[in-house]
């Protein structure tokens, strides 16, 4: 006989970072322990942003004891993994994403209008900045047409690497163009529709007038590692895409 369905758990951030490997001596690299997306988003909210146990259940849509229960499982594999030098890899949870509400003061356009498209690149003195997950600006794009007709810079407001994605769908952004990126950003990404150009680099300007014209390539894999590895660094730019 079946067992019932398990109930769908929320989760506020899709992990980008989804492997860590010990260093030193007999460590165990190679035995994982796996946490779910539901364990890690229940200590986020209790262990990393300060909710009791009560707010953490509202806002993941879970018993209050689920959590508890959730919270001591995630715990008891994150110690293993550091007193016993195992890998840590983050997959699985039966969990549905729904991204945290835009801040109040922020200073995104208002959704698209008639416009065919809206394009978002992260961006720095003009430039494609390298790094998705650490940028703190965006140069937004409305075009009709086939040609740009309005654009605008705006700020990340401070979110992380796990929110932007739900960020950038909120503002009605239909493509990103970025350079450096993770494998769980651009899975955060395909969820809220948003197509990828990763590994651009230079004027922000001419990589969108690029992408209209067809001839900015896009990408459906990472152009950075999934952070599993203790170096900390990519090869995309010198750096890493956190």
């Amino acid at each position: 006989m079946a067992g019932r369905p398990k109930k769908l758990r929320t989760v506020g951030m899709v992990p980008e970072y989804v492997g860590f490997v010990p260093e030193g001596v007999g460590s165990t690299g190679d035995i994982p322990i796996v946490i779910t997306q539901d364990e890690l988003e229940a200590i986020r909210l209790v262990d990393l942003k300060g909710l009791d146990q009560a707010e953490a259940a509202r806002s993941m849509g879970i018993a209050r004891a689920t959590v508890a229960g959730t919270c001591q499982r995630a715990r008891r594999k994150i110690a293993d993994a550091l007193v016993n030098g195992r890998r840590l890899e983050v997959e699985g949870g039966t969990v549905r994403y729904v991204p945290p509400n835009q801040p109040a003061d922020t200073d995104w356009p208002q959704k698209r209008g008639d416009t065919d498209m809206r394009i978002a690149a992260t961006y720095e003195e003009g430039e494609i900045f390298p790094h998705f997950g650490r940028t703190e600006q965006f140069k937004v794009y409305d075009v009709e047409d086939g040609k740009v007709v309005s654009s605008q810079v705006v700020g990340s407001n401070g979110i992380g690497h796990g929110a932007l994605a739900g960020l950038l769908a909120q503002g009605g952004v239909d493509a990103l163009i970025c350079g450096g990126i993770g494998g769980g950003a651009l899975a955060a990404l395909a969820q809220q529709g948003i197509q990828v150009y990763a590994g651009a680099s230079g004027s922000a300007d001419a990589a969108v007038e690029e992408l209209l014209a067809g001839t900015l390539p896009t990408t459906g894999e990472a152009t950075c590692e999934d952070h599993g590895h203790h170096e900390g660094a990519c090869g995309h730019h010198g750096g890493c895409c956190h």
